[in-house]
C-alpha cells in the first residue's frame, strides 16, 4: 500500500508511518518506501534497539510519553526527532481582552 501511495503523491510528499513495535518498524524497513517512521509510546531500550534496525536508512521519530525530563535520555538513543505534545496539549491557557 505505501508504494501506491509514493506512486500517486507528488516528489514533494514526504510519507510518515507511525510504529508502534519493532515487528512493524521491520515490515516498514522490508517494504521500503517510508521517508520517516514515528515510534510511538517506546521505552529507551526500545528506541536504541530501532535506531540499530533502521541502520540510517530511515528518518526516526520519537513520540508518544515524551516529557521533557526524558529528552536527553531519548535523544541518546539516535532518534533523529522528538515529538514533544506536552508543548502543547499541557500548556495554560492566559485569556484576556483589551477593549478600546
Amino acid at each position: 500500500m505505501l508504494q501506491a501511495v509514493k506512486a500517486r503523491a507528488s516528489h514533494m510528499v514526504r510519507v510518515e508511518i507511525e510504529v508502534d513495535h519493532l515487528d512493524q518498524l521491520a515490515e516498514v524497513l522490508d517494504e521500503g518506501g517510508a521517508d520517516v517512521v514515528l515510534l510511538d509510546n517506546m521505552d529507551s531500550p526500545t528506541l536504541r534497539q530501532a535506531v540499530a534496525m533502521a541502520q540510517g536508512h530511515v528518518v526516526l521519530e520519537a513520540s508518544g510519553n515524551m516529557r521533557l525530563d526524558r529528552i536527553a535520555e531519548v535523544a541518546a538513543t539516535g532518534v533523529g526527532y522528538i515529538s514533544v505534545g506536552a508543548l502543547t496539549h499541557s500548556v495554560r491557557v492566559l485569556d484576556f481582552g483589551l477593549d478600546v
